[in-house]
């Protein structure tokens, strides 16, 4: 018989069902941290054509308040999941947290375009938020409600997404830009108050000395590549920066992987990642997110462009804001679907589903994309395939790593749709800019630049369709005379049910 899996008091006590006001309010706390991490990212756009003239800069200057956003989000979100593995992941929650309110205050205080991009980089760490509340869920909720949690957490980007557009588009229009901001730290600090008052702290760790020389090599690493791929358009694909930074890119890469390999605690453990159940997720969400920010990025400029261009809605940017709100909705209302479709027929089969949705959401506006509800109905489709995906994912990598490493392997998976989303971005740019045509004297994308920014999304999505079939079936392979992880997991979930009940 086999030896009971020791188990500390203070995990037992952190991982058992919990009883009260704020058992119950775990969930909504850590959604509404996720909704609002999605809102920071975008409450800037509706700005972005004022702020040369609101801040004295340029236009490129002004690039960069997005720009900050993504490159210190891509960054810290892997090293904060290591930090919440090791120290805490609540502690690190409310760190990211705070960082995020601090970002908006300064923002809210300033109008000098240097100490905007430094705000909106602080911002930037709200990234970890969705991986880090994840792996809480797993550790402090029972099993039978950990699937559908997990699920409307991981929908929480796109449900953040639909709803800031078009709330910072009202604030801008009717109110100071300033506010925007205010509004932003009012409601980042309602929310580090919930989280420190409703979460438990989760008692799994991974000790160890912080792989310092790690972090600075993967924050080299993705900054030459997401700055190369973010600039790329408008520096010139081949010019001397941009092919520098994507050659730097290689070679940080290249010595950042040797030595990870050869740490005793690596930020990474890319012998884990590199088991074909974690790999092809996280591949999966590279593609996910780039199929998934098509419909935002394309939709709003569609529905905004003239009506002379035979196709544009002429719609103002409350207006296409509102157009993605119904998308938002969808995807909430989705997320236990996608979980109950997941225990039925297992995450493997929901990511694939959700990702052939996408490809019918696609086609759908391929075919019309003149119409406002046709637009609307097309965005759906691909909100809905993404809900579906998107809820799939952090399933398939808790059930394929050990539950003290679930903050940093999310935390990877959360990167990987960033860097979707950044590469996204560029190729849609660069179709668009190669398909455009004269209206009113002005240069604008053609209908056609259009249509194949939906192919290429279409084609990516049924590509990770593929990917996510080829995902194996078990979490890992079984080891011979040892339990396997999903096995040790119901084990001690048993014990730490037991010593709650006692």
């Amino acid at each position: 018989m086999q030896d009971p899996l020791p188990v500390a008091p203070s995990t037992a006590v952190a991982s058992a069902p919990r009883r009260g006001r704020r058992a119950r309010l775990t969930v909504p706390v850590l959604a509404y941290g996720g909704i609002l991490m999605a809102v920071m990212q975008t409450a800037v756009v509706p700005l972005l054509p004022g702020l040369p003239r609101l801040t004295g800069s340029s236009a490129a200057a002004v690039s960069w308040t997005v720009t900050a956003t993504l490159l210190a989000g891509a960054v810290l979100t892997p090293v904060l999941g290591r930090a919440g593995d090791m120290y805490g992941k609540k502690r690190v929650l409310l760190l990211a947290l705070a960082l995020m309110t601090a970002g908006s205050v300064m923002c809210a205080l300033t109008s000098d375009i240097r100490v905007l991009i430094a705000a909106r980089a602080l911002q930037g760490a709200a990234a970890a938020v969705v991986p880090l509340s994840i792996s809480i869920l797993r550790d402090v909720l029972p099993p039978e409600r950990t699937a559908s949690a997990v699920a409307l957490m991981s929908s929480t980007v796109g449900i953040g997404a639909a709803l800031g557009l078009p709330l910072a588009a009202l604030i801008v229009q009717y109110a100071d830009w300033h506010t925007m901001f205010w509004v932003s730290a009012a409601l980042g600090a309602a929310g580090l108050a919930l989280a420190w008052w409703a979460v438990d702290e989760s008692a799994l760790r991974h000790p160890g000395r912080f792989d310092t020389l790690g972090a600075l090599g993967l924050a080299t690493v993705l900054v030459c590549l997401l700055l190369a791929v973010s600039q790329g358009g408008e520096w010139g694909w081949t010019s001397v920066p941009v092919v520098a930074l994507f050659a730097g890119f290689v070679l940080a890469l290249t010595l950042w992987c040797g030595q990870q390999l050869r740490a005793a605690r690596p930020l990474v453990d890319l012998r884990l990642a590199a088991l074909p159940q974690v790999a092809l997720p996280h591949l999966t969400a590279l593609l996910v997110g780039f199929a998934f920010y098509a419909n935002s990025l394309v939709t709003a400029q569609l529905v905004q462009a003239p009506t002379d261009t035979g196709y544009g809605l002429g719609l103002s940017i409350v207006g296409a804001g509102l157009c993605l709100l119904p998308s938002g909705v969808i995807m909430l209302f989705l997320s236990p679907v996608s979980a109950r479709i997941s225990t039925a027929r297992g995450p493997r089969v929901t990511l694939a589903l959700g990702a052939v949705v996408i490809v019918f959401g696609y086609g759908t506006r391929i075919v019309d994309s003149r119409h406002l509800w046709v637009i609307i109905l097309g965005g759906a489709i691909v909100s809905a395939g993404t809900a579906l995906a998107y809820s799939a994912l952090p399933t398939l990598i808790l059930g394929a790593v050990p539950a003290e490493q679930t903050g940093s392997a999310s935390g990877v998976n959360v990167l990987m749709r960033t860097i979707g989303q950044a590469v996204c971005s560029a190729a849609v740019a660069a179709i668009l800019v190669h398909h455009t045509g004269p209206v009113g004297g002005v240069s604008l994308p053609s209908l056609r630049g259009y249509q194949l920014a939906f192919a290429l999304a279409g084609a990516v999505a049924l590509a990770g369709c593929a990917m996510a079939l080829a995902i194996p079936g078990r979490s890992e392979p079984h080891k011979p005379g040892r339990p396997s992880r999903r096995r040790r997991g119901r084990a001690a979930d048993t014990l730490l049910e037991g010593a709650g009940e006692s």
